[in-house]
């Protein structure tokens, strides 16, 4: 969840261009010729969000379209667990819909598919230290305001070529911040989250330099892989498929080496997650241009972990929203959403964020159950029951992801994110919430990246 109270990321001016821009092309198209792709032979790698909207939007164009995804489930990092029943989805992946607003294209289709929501409401909280003390109002307001008033700070003071991480901005600028007890956590709960890194790796000058979209977080209660389902309908998709090579140096024939079979296509997709690319687990021939490996190598990738526990009773109030704990350790389970505030499910769900996140990754599930329950009982007391069932979350070991999302290293640049977004030789195209740098980390990112490959294609074809 994004904490908007001290963000002021509302620049919509660049989104309202793209639609209208998208608008005028596609009205263009359509009545010029609507079938110009017929013929063509298009390979998406990928069965996310962002290569099945470019896959859907080919195919009304007349492409034949073949979408290789290397699990065994289509979504990528949107997956919805039902194992706890139909009125608590477990989001593996993506949990919220981020500033569903009018513009926001996830929350478009969303409403389109009749999507029920629970509107998140970042003030109903409570939070504790480790000891168990709960916050009072004073405190938490007093948290809150340094907390926003240093992010302020160091936005005014940075210059653009500053390459130092968030934390030593702040303790260079702004260091008594930092000894203020539950600053710390509030960097963490938030800033971590959002990024999906430490306050120690993300870069001072773009830690909040994305465009959000306005209004509170949504959960969608059908799941969300809902959305996933309905663009994927009537698309030809490959599962258990992993790409091994692009060879895109055969002339006008591109060819793609699989551990199963050989595609060839006139134009191809790659959406494969950031740290696929940066793992190398596919080969580029000719090799990627130099500009293009320096980005994939400077964009960062980090990850969150989630586990959910589900017990016979609750022992916590059932009418608060979030749960904050301000842990010893930076973003050790430090906050947990009640799913009794849209759910009959008895059910906390824990953050582990930052570096916290990567430890928590590499504990066993045994472990990672025992590790995050401690913190509970660390709260209300060590005889709370064990729980009937539990569900975690691993996204850095996954090795067709190796994390979560992308954030903006020290050093790293917009322009890194426009890098990856550009064709190579107007036959390899990439999509991913790692290419848009205003919405990356994002649904609505991937999902908008994806649309904007699908019309370069278009274009290239069209000219």
């Amino acid at each position: 969840m994004k904490f908007n109270s001290f963000y002021s990321r509302r620049d919509l001016l660049k989104f309202a261009l793209f639609a209208t821009a998208s608008s005028l092309f596609s009205s263009q198209l359509n009545a010029k010729n609507n079938n110009i792709l017929k013929n063509k032979k298009i390979v998406v790698v990928g069965a996310g969000i962002s290569g099945l909207s470019a896959a859907k939007k080919l195919t009304q164009y007349g492409a034949a379209v073949k979408v290789l995804e290397a699990n065994n489930y289509i979504g990528g990092r949107i997956k919805t667990d039902w194992s706890f029943g139909n009125d608590a989805p477990f989001e593996v992946g993506a949990g919220w819909i981020h500033g569903p607003s009018s513009n926001n294209p996830t929350k478009k289709l969303a409403d389109k598919l009749g999507c029920k929501y629970f509107v998140t409401n970042d003030d109903n909280v409570t939070t504790f230290d480790e000891d168990g003390t709960e916050w009072g109002d004073k405190r938490w307001e007093e948290v809150l305001n340094i907390f926003g008033k240093t992010l302020l700070k160091v936005d005014k003071k940075l210059e653009l070529y500053d390459k130092r991480n968030l934390r030593k901005a702040i303790e260079d600028i702004d260091p008594k911040a930092l000894k203020y007890p539950g600053v710390l956590w509030a960097l963490s709960a938030y800033t971590e989250f959002d990024k999906g890194t430490s306050i120690e790796k993300v870069s001072a000058v773009y830690h909040d330099d994305d465009i959000a979209f306005p209004g509170a977080d949504v959960i969608i209660k059908n799941g969300y892989s809902t959305l996933i389902n309905n663009i994927a309908k009537k698309l030809d998709i490959v599962l258990n498929t992993k790409v091994k090579s692009i060879n895109t140096n055969l002339g006008k024939v591109i060819e793609i080496q699989t551990d199963k079979e050989t595609y060839n296509c006139d134009f191809v997709i790659c959406s494969v997650p950031l740290g696929v690319l940066k793992a190398k687990r596919i080969k580029f021939i000719p090799e990627l241009p130099s500009k293009f490996r320096k980005s994939i190598m400077k964009i960062g990738f980090g990850s969150v972990t989630k586990i959910a526990h589900r017990f016979d009773e609750p022992f916590w109030d059932t009418k608060i929203q979030y749960f904050g704990i301000n842990t010893k350790e930076k973003g050790r389970w430090n906050y947990w959403l009640n799913y009794r505030t849209f759910s009959k499910q008895n059910i906390l769900l824990g953050l582990s964020v930052g570096d916290y996140a990567l430890i928590a990754d590499n504990l066993s599930e045994r472990e990672k159950k025992t590790d995050s329950l401690s913190v509970l009982r660390n709260i209300w007391g060590k005889d709370i029951s064990a729980p009937n069932k539990s569900i975690s979350t691993n996204w850095s070991n996954d090795q067709n992801f190796l994390g979560a999302y992308s954030y903006t290293k020290p050093g790293a640049k917009p322009k890194d994110y426009e890098n990856l977004s550009k064709p190579v030789n107007n036959k390899l195209f990439f999509c991913g919430e790692h290419t848009i740098f205003d919405y990356s980390a994002t649904t609505h990112g991937a999902l908008l990246s994806g649309l904007n490959v699908a019309r370069k294609i278009i274009e290239t074809a069209y000219v």
